[in-house]
């Protein structure tokens, strides 16, 4: 099974077209959703009516405590699949993407990441003050930390992981970076990169700020102290977009 861990914060814009699309995607593969949210407008009780409807659905509400990658570890603890995904509510994370990382899983990879940045990706959903920002993140954190270095997305936040990495690992996060804390604290050996393009917001609003990426610095310099993944041995494959067609049409037949 699949548990897709989705944080969320006044996304309620986009909570039934995200299932929606979900369910398209995972049609015949057993999964689960787990909202995660700490939003003060209505957004759990869109969930909630959501749940009502669709057995897949599962929330956790939070009331004192705020924080994306707090949030997807509290998703992680609560997660009954084989494999976890980790993935935005705002759609910029094409919900389509999981029939990729659920392939490239299937080929045993530990953990699988669609990247932006290969033949056949895009960050097209990016403005170009977003580009340079996250282009530098990138660059820092490849800096700083060595286990990011063949990773050619290491700062995005959509992933799937297999679940028994998670439970071994010791995650304390800050800020939203969590694809750069599992990656630091997991035992990953193999990864799988798939191409993907980033989307647009469809509802709702960013929330970059001065804090997140001040956040973000002080999360790459604590796991620099107590990194368990160094790198060495970690294995890097990446997957055209004709290797991954096939790999999803044998995927549908099977």
């Amino acid at each position: 099974m699949i548990s897709i861990v989705v944080p969320t914060f006044n996304e309620k814009g986009n909570i039934a077209p995200l299932l929606s699309r979900i369910d398209d995607t995972l049609k015949g593969i057993p999964y689960e959703v787990i909202f995660v949210d700490d939003s003060n407008d209505d957004t759990p009780q869109v969930i909630e009516e959501a749940a009502k409807e669709n057995t897949h659905v599962r929330l956790f509400h939070r009331e004192n405590e705020k924080g994306l990658a707090t949030a997807v570890v509290k998703g992680f603890s609560l997660a009954k699949g084989d494999f976890v995904a980790c993935m935005d509510a705002d759609l910029q994370h094409p919900p389509e993407v999981l029939l990729d990382m659920y392939a490239a899983m299937l080929a045993h990879a530990d953990m699988a990441i669609p990247s932006r940045l290969i033949p056949g990706g895009s960050d097209g959903g990016l403005d170009l003050i977003r580009k340079i920002i996250s282009g530098s993140a990138r660059y820092m954190a490849k800096i700083i930390l060595p286990c990011l270095r063949k990773i050619s997305d290491p700062t995005s936040g959509l992933f799937m992981v297999r679940r028994e990495l998670l439970e071994e690992a010791q995650l304390n996060p800050i800020g939203w970076k969590i694809m750069v804390e599992v990656l630091a604290q997991c035992k990953v050996k193999n990864v799988l990169e798939t191409p993907y393009t980033f989307h647009d917001r469809e509802s709702g609003e960013s929330k970059i700020s001065l804090k997140v990426s001040l956040q973000f610095i002080e999360q790459l310099i604590n796991l620099r102290k107590c990194c368990v993944n160094n790198g060495k041995g970690m294995r890097v494959v990446r997957w055209s977009t004709a290797k991954l067609e096939e790999k999803k049409e044998a995927l549908k037949k099977a």
